[in-house]
């Protein structure tokens, strides 16, 4: 009997004892990453040729101990290498593993080779050379704190590679791991089996040779055995031809036929030339076509499979798009699938949540370093099944599946359509686009969704650390689920944003390049907003009541406004028939922005200013005065002045001293922050000769109207003046 190791992907170890022990392994042993067997020379060539789950086949030479790194040598200079290849052949070793004594894996294998070399010197009189790229023997070194294993790989390359796939998608699977899907999906041969997001077509292949009985490693043409001089080429010989007789006879029997659809006309290209290589491209039919058209292509009496590797994204920008996308396909199984088996293998359990279905088994594996879940779903029977691609109205749940169907944020859903119902006719009265539409109504879905135009912009406030990261994301996935569910919206409307503390200068750093600008109505007012290139948009909404005062109190007047963003006060001011209105901002990206909305309002020409510069430097030493100032500092900045930084509650009274200066007679400063629990020093105002009235409850509006500390407001005057 032979000892012989076959290595996997973690998770897949009892599948792969499964396997061999189909095949004819005895002696199986699971470890970490693989399983030890034993068997003769047949089977050793068998589990080669035949295993769809084994990653290598390891011949293993020698075992000892290394405490230092002569051991590693002398162990290895041991072992008779001249009787297992010639001279003549390349070699390369692969080291994995350190200890003490060995801590560098490129300095175990430097020793590994001169103990090979120098074996061959001493017997032969010749040493072999080494290649990195396709060498005739692979030697396999594993060492495990003070103990190293020798071997033989008898695979040459992964056996993952059947030599069947010369291109793939974006984010391919390797074969051995989709075999395994394929295993773990439940489908049954001679059943057929959809992919609905195929790509190159990888998991629909390695079903098809199954269903076909081809074997894996039938269209391979580098084996680590063929310079091997223990190789019997002879019973090789004979296990290919029987291989390729089974193939002949299995492409011919099958009654098992496959579907593979993705919107990439060029991926599809890529699949069926992949088909053609592996010898199944009889059995599978590929289309170019989106999620959202799929129908089932089978009549109703017939039962399957649905298997895919759904996309799945790292950027908060793509969630949308991929929620979106999920909850298609679960609407699309319902409809059409009933009485199938659906099984989805994906690194984002929550997208999977989003197909409103229950799973029925569920595994865990490793895609290279991600760790991933496969999960299992019967879909229920439908007595009916509709015709109309793309048709995904509510109530495509339907009670006939409502047994299997999880109501995904149900609570937010209903908070969602009571403000939208609320809201819209408000906005269309009031003349306004833009306005809030939730604002962290129920605590456990920690968000706010604003309104832009036919865009919407959802923003979830990071949770504290005290929060599963898990639970806080699977919410947040609920949430924007449900809110393109309600609003019945195309993923491209809804763009998704974490808000933080801002610190430093982060308000002004790029998210995207993306420059879509697009214009919006505010009382009249044409403003540019941007949601997706920047922290903000370009428009603080919890502010257009306080806009639009300003437009009303600077008719004939001179008009200031200070820390200016994109300059939508000024647009207020000047459509309200303001003199002159000048904009300070230190960002000459919000200045460009702030000319673009004062053109988009035919508010050009000298009598409208802006002003690059630091606006507490720029105050300390303007001599101008105006008729009415618009202020709304940062709540914190840092600035050479002011010892380094500004709070906005420490320094407000010596921006008060600047402001007073600035400040013509019958003047009025409109004050405002955003610091929770502000206190106007009152004294201090006096001693300035300075007055004060609060108006935050005038400046909030109704859908504000749970947030109302988001800002605070004042109007600021020489005192014994009326404002």
């Amino acid at each position: 009997m032979i000892s012989l190791f076959a290595s996997t992907a973690r998770g897949l170890e009892e599948l792969l004892k499964t396997e061999l022990e189909a095949l004819g392994a005895s002696a199986c042993k699971v470890v970490q990453g693989g399983v030890h067997f034993e068997g003769d020379e047949r089977l050793m060539y068998t589990s080669l040729l035949w295993s769809r789950l084994a990653s290598r086949i390891l011949l293993p030479l020698s075992e000892f101990r290394v405490y230092s790194d002569m051991d590693l040598y002398l162990g290895v200079n041991a072992i008779n290498w001249p009787s297992l290849f010639g001279v003549d052949k390349t070699f390369a070793v692969n080291f994995t593993g350190t200890n003490e004594e060995i801590r560098n894996s490129q300095y175990g294998a430097l020793k590994v080779k001169d103990a090979i070399v120098d074996s061959f010197t001493r017997k032969v009189q010749q040493r072999p050379d080494v290649a990195k790229v396709q060498p005739d023997i692979r030697i396999n070194v594993y060492l495990q704190k003070d103990r190293a294993n020798i071997a033989i790989d008898l695979s040459g390359d992964g056996l993952h590679q059947r030599g069947y796939r010369d291109m793939a998608g974006q984010a391919p699977l390797k074969e051995n791991l989709a075999a395994a899907i394929v295993m773990r999906s439940g489908w049954q041969a001679e059943t057929p089996m959809v992919d609905p997001m195929c790509g190159s077509g990888t998991l629909l292949i390695e079903a098809a040779m199954v269903a076909a009985d081809i074997a894996p490693g039938l269209r391979r043409d580098y084996w680590g055995f063929n310079q091997w001089l223990g190789h019997n080429a002879e019973l090789w010989r004979e296990l290919l031809a029987e291989a390729q007789v089974r193939a002949s006879r299995g492409i011919n029997k099958t009654q098992s036929r496959f579907f593979g659809y993705d919107h990439d006309r060029r991926v599809i290209e890529i699949a069926k030339n992949n088909a053609r290589r592996a010898g199944v491209a009889s059995l599978i039919q590929f289309e170019t076509q989106e999620l959202t058209r799929l129908t089932n292509p089978l009549p109703a009496d017939q039962k399957g499979t649905v298997l895919s590797n759904p996309p799945y994204g790292e950027r908060l920008d793509s969630e949308p798009a991929l929620i979106a996308l999920h909850s298609a396909l679960g609407q699309i199984m319902k409809r059409d699938f009933g009485g199938w088996n659906l099984s989805l293998f994906s690194a984002s359990p929550e997208l999977l949540s989003c197909l409103q279905l229950r799973a029925g088994r569920q595994f865990k594996a490793k895609n290279g370093p991600l760790d991933c879940v496969q999960k299992n779903y019967s879909l229920a029977e439908n007595s009916e099944r509709s015709v109309l691609p793309g048709d995904h109205s509510a109530g495509a749940d339907g009670e006939k599946n409502g047994e299997q169907s999880v109501q995904i944020a149900a609570d937010f859903a209903n908070r969602l359509r009571k403000n939208v119902k609320k809201l819209e006719k408000w906005a269309k009265q009031e003349g306004i686009e833009c306005y809030r539409l939730y604002d962290a109504d129920l605590p456990e879905y920690n968000l706010a969704l604003d309104r832009y135009g036919s865009k919407y912009v959802l923003q979830e406030y990071a949770p504290p650390k005290t929060v599963d990261p898990q639970k806080a994301r699977q919410r947040l996935f609920d949430a924007i689920n449900a809110t393109l569910a309600v609003l019945e919206l195309p993923a491209s409307a809804l763009i998704l944003k974490v808000r933080e503390k801002q610190k430093g200068k982060s308000q002004y750093e790029k998210l995207a390049q993306k420059g879509d600008f697009f214009l919006v109505n505010e009382f009249g007012a044409k403003l540019w907003v941007n949601l997706t290139d920047y922290l903000d948009t370009g428009l603080f909404l919890d502010h257009r009541i306080a806009r639009r005062m300003l437009g009303q109190m600077s008719r004939g007047k001179d008009f200031l406004n200070l820390f200016a963003y994109t300059g939508s006060a000024s647009v207020h001011a000047g459509i309200g028939g303001a003199r002159t209105t000048t904009t300070v901002d230190m960002s000459r990206t919000y200045l460009e922005w702030a000319e673009r909305n004062l053109r988009a309002n035919d508010l050009v020409g000298r009598q409208h200013r802006l002003i690059q510069a630091d606006c507490l430097g720029w105050m300390h030493e303007t001599n101008e005065q105006f008729d009415v100032i618009f202020i709304d500092p940062p709540t914190f900045s840092n600035s050479k002045r002011m010892e380094n930084s500004f709070d906005v509650q420490r320094d407000h009274l010596a921006l008060m001293a600047d402001l007073k200066r600035m400040l013509r007679p019958g003047g009025t400063i409109m004050f405002s922050n955003n610091k929770r629990g502000f206190k106007m020093d009152m004294d201090g105002l006096a001693k300035l000769k300075l007055s004060a009235q609060e108006i935050s409850e005038k400046t909030l509006s109704v859908d504000f109207a749970r947030n109302r500390q988001i800002h605070n407001c004042w109007l600021v005057s020489h005192a014994g003046e009326e404002k």
